[in-house]
């Protein structure tokens, strides 16, 4: 009999089949046992008839316990009360490893409970549903760029030096050297818009802050982007693009995956362009109407973010922050060198902050003054400051971080649900 996976199962009704899975459920009515698999694409029923299989192949069944490994053979039937559409009539089992009592149940479970069991948490339907709707959007992510001849470049994991500040650094011995665990790949994307026009980027960035809000991981993903002869305007084109086509393919290709999330799509469906564009002195403006006590000048705390992307119905781009907010690669505005041509996109539904970027400073001069008003090591920016000495133009870019994005579209409260297996201040395992 053929192997096939349970997501494929249509394409093989009235055919012998093998399925190759692990025990869901199981519940008996005298002669029949009636066993829900799942072989991670799907979960299927698959009944068991006394008359239509040997003694021992039906009393082995009642060995069976929760995520026991086990190949099904059976032929495929048309069932219109099935969840998919089909169940498969059995006509053999093989039991691969018969599992031990597991430890999650169909009950409530803390939250410290199920983080340590990670490993096996994965495979509730509610954890599977999101890390599929990852997996779309990852792909969406990179089919936009490779699509707008985007070149993807890998930017090293090991870095000489701060990209987002010195406070945040995880420092690692190198051996005779110290380095650090990159910020971000921006720096060196950079580098890459110089050498091929249009890149981006897509892995870990690592961020050392002893926060414990739901926004927040230690180590998490993000896509970045980087653009030659782009300007602010530009950026905020590209992102607003690029969310806007994120939410669309996700919604296209896990709309039953957000069902079973219970995921309002109808918010989803209003994030269509153009996207509201406020500068930071307005969005100030709102907080203080909302009756924040907020000083002009400072950055936006979680919060203040929470209050800001409430105010509209799909993402908002802030833009011209104060310069000395931002990080020392930002360009001031000519028009205002107290602001910096920067922006932050908020996700609706107050879920902050999902996109930061703008455009670099380009004139090597200046840039080596904001690098000594950093206080940074300006021999670790060498290379950074060669590509001012050779060739310089305007250039743009921001980067997406993949776990506050998939939260908003997801609907979740906290992004530890929304990577694998995710560090945190107090998590280091599984």
């Amino acid at each position: 009999m053929e192997h096939v996976y349970i997501e494929n199962i249509s394409k093989h009704l009235g055919q012998e089949v093998t399925i190759k899975g692990w025990l869901y459920n199981i519940r008996s009515s005298g002669k029949l046992k009636f066993l829900l698999v799942r072989d991670g694409t799907q979960t299927i029923q698959c009944v068991l008839f006394r008359g239509d299989v040997a003694p021992e192949v039906f009393d082995a069944a009642d060995k069976l316990t929760h995520e026991s490994s086990l190949i099904v053979h059976g032929q495929v039937r048309e069932d219109k009360r099935s969840p998919i559409g089909y169940e498969i009539s059995v006509c053999k089992i093989e039991i691969i490893q018969v599992a031990d009592e597991y430890p999650i149940q169909p009950k409530e479970h803390g939250i410290h409970f199920l983080m340590d069991r990670r490993h096996l948490w994965l495979r509730s339907s509610r954890q599977h549903a999101i890390m599929r709707i990852r997996s779309n959007l990852i792909d969406a992510a990179r089919r936009f760029f490779n699509q707008r001849d985007f070149v993807l470049l890998d930017a090293p994991i090991f870095t000489p030096a701060a990209c987002e500040g010195t406070t945040t650094l995880f420092e690692t011995d190198y051996f005779d050297n110290k380095a650090y665990l990159t910020q971000s790949g921006q720096l060196y994307m950079e580098a890459g818009a110089m050498a091929f026009g249009k890149v981006y980027c897509f892995g870990p960035t690592f961020r050392a802050e002893k926060s414990k809000t739901r926004r927040h991981l230690t180590e998490f993903w993000m896509i970045e982007p980087e653009v030659a002869y782009m300007d602010l305007e530009g950026d905020m084109d590209l992102a607003e693009d690029f969310v806007e086509y994120l939410v669309e393919e996700v919604v296209k290709g896990c709309r039953g995956e957000l069902e079973l999330l219970e995921r309002d799509v109808a918010w989803l469906e209003r994030v269509k362009k153009p996207f509201p564009r406020i500068t930071y002195t307005e969005a100030v403006e709102i907080l203080k109407k909302a009756g924040v006590d907020f000083q002009w000048g400072k950055d936006f705390g979680g919060d203040d973010e929470t209050i800001l992307s409430k105010q509209f119905d799909r993402p908002v781009l802030i833009h011209r922050y104060p310069a000395q907010s931002k990080a020392f690669y930002m360009k001031n505005d000519p028009e205002n060198q107290d602001l910096a041509l920067c922006v932050d996109m908020l996700g609706p539904e107050g879920y902050g902050e999902i996109i930061g970027g703008g455009q670099r400073e380009d004139n090597l001069e200046v840039l080596l003054d904001k690098i000594d008003k950093h206080d940074l090591p300006r021999e670790a920016f060498e290379w950074y400051l060669d590509l001012r000495r050779y060739g310089a133009v305007p250039h743009a870019g921001f980067g997406l971080g993949i776990e506050r994005t998939l939260a908003w579209i997801c609907g979740l409260h906290h992004v530890r649900e929304t990577i694998p297996f995710p560090r945190l201040m107090d998590r280091l395992r599984p």
